[in-house]
């Protein structure tokens, strides 16, 4: 069996879901185009990851995204002949691996890739990359999204992380798909006695459209300390525009992290996510989620109960549906127990129903 991963250069949300999938089917071959060694946890590196050429070209490390327009020939040069099930865990290339004929894939699809599609600008735009840069990307990116569509055909069966992207994958691949949630660890993460210490706190990649910018102004409106636990490019920006009140942190623990929410009085979501692991953490850890009302928030926050739901996507709204949420009493029981829907155990067993089906009901 043979499990095709986009690249492997940290562990994020797609890292986790990663994990369990290889602790589903613990004795594949791992395939990547391009892998950081000591950047992602032990079990996956003791699959011993297989890369591509790009593995190989300058700066790859840390810029490997300028590399996008060459991805394709990357993924389809991977050997998969040996192999009679193959699985792609993919937001970019992965899905496009090419299978033997007697192969069947299933694709666990974290989202069809959102800068070719519909999120351009927030990736490569003028403010972003520049005027020229971003129209030097602006063509290969339709060339790219012409290969993606092109090659959705390549999977037998699309699993979508969440209903937000299963609709992703209809409208731009013309295919459905079934949903299976990302696994939570609700047994690590989960209320203890700890009492609140008043601060929100965001948990996020530092890029454009996950909106931390309007996560720090609403907090400022609100009267709020925030705590910012993330990296990326957007880092520096961010940081001139926070206040005192505003702290950053960079990676933390499993530990360090659920200590962290447990001593906040709530997450912030200000971006639009196709699904959200670290808000579910949150509510696991008996914390509330306060979350712009749209893509996969809607499937993972009950609007008053577990959280609050906000409907425009402006700082002084979320800065009210704050003031609401240090208003009202949430119990640490009732969130825990609606995070439960999200365990490893529900995970494994759909994931293993859905392998099996499609290994089933091949002729």
């Amino acid at each position: 069996m043979a499990v095709v991963h986009d690249w492997l250069t940290g562990m994020r949300g797609g890292e986790s879901a990663l994990e369990h999938i290889l602790t589903l089917v613990p004795g594949s071959q791992l395939f990547t185009l391009m892998h950081t060694s000591g950047t992602v946890s032990a079990q996956i590196e003791s699959h011993r990851p297989r890369h591509t050429f790009v593995q190989y070209l300058p700066f790859s490390r840390t810029r490997y995204r300028n590399y996008l327009p060459i991805f394709p020939a990357a993924i389809e040069q991977l050997d998969l002949d040996d192999y009679d099930l193959v699985i792609s865990t993919s937001h970019c290339a992965a899905k496009a691996a090419i299978r033997s004929g007697k192969a069947q894939h299933l694709c666990y699809c974290f989202t069809p890739m959102r800068y070719a599609w519909d999120q351009f600008d927030a990736y490569f735009g003028v403010e972003q990359v520049g005027r020229w840069q971003s129209s030097m990307y602006r063509i290969a990116m339709d060339r790219l999204a012409r290969w993606d569509m092109a090659t959705a055909g390549r999977v037998d069966r699309y699993v979508a992380i969440s209903q937000y992207v299963a609709s992703r994958i209809d409208r731009y691949y013309n295919r459905g798909a079934d949903v299976i949630y990302p696994p939570v660890d609700t047994s690590f993460y989960c209320p203890n006695e700890t009492k609140s210490k008043g601060y929100f706190v965001v948990v996020s990649a530092l890029v454009p459209y996950k909106r931390v910018d309007m996560a720090i102004d609403a907090c400022r409106l609100a009267g709020v300390d925030l705590c910012v636990i993330g990296t990326g490019p957007e880092a520096k920006r961010l940081r001139l525009r926070a206040n005192s009140t505003v702290k950053f942190m960079s990676h933390q623990t499993k530990e360090e992290l659920r200590d962290l929410y447990r001593g906040s009085q709530g997450f912030l979501l200000t971006g639009e996510e196709d699904f959200g692991i670290a808000p579910v953490e949150a509510q696991a850890c008996g914390r509330p989620v306060i979350a712009l009302g749209r893509g996969g928030a809607l499937e993972t926050v009950d609007d008053g109960v577990t959280g609050l739901l906000v409907e425009n996507d402006d700082a002084e709204s979320f800065a009210n549906a704050i003031r609401k949420a240090t208003q009202q009493d949430f119990d640490p029981v009732q969130l825990h127990a609606a995070a439960s829907r999200f365990s490893p155990a529900v995970f494994y067993e759909n994931m293993r129903t859905a392998l099996e089906t499609l290994v089933h009901n091949h002729p």
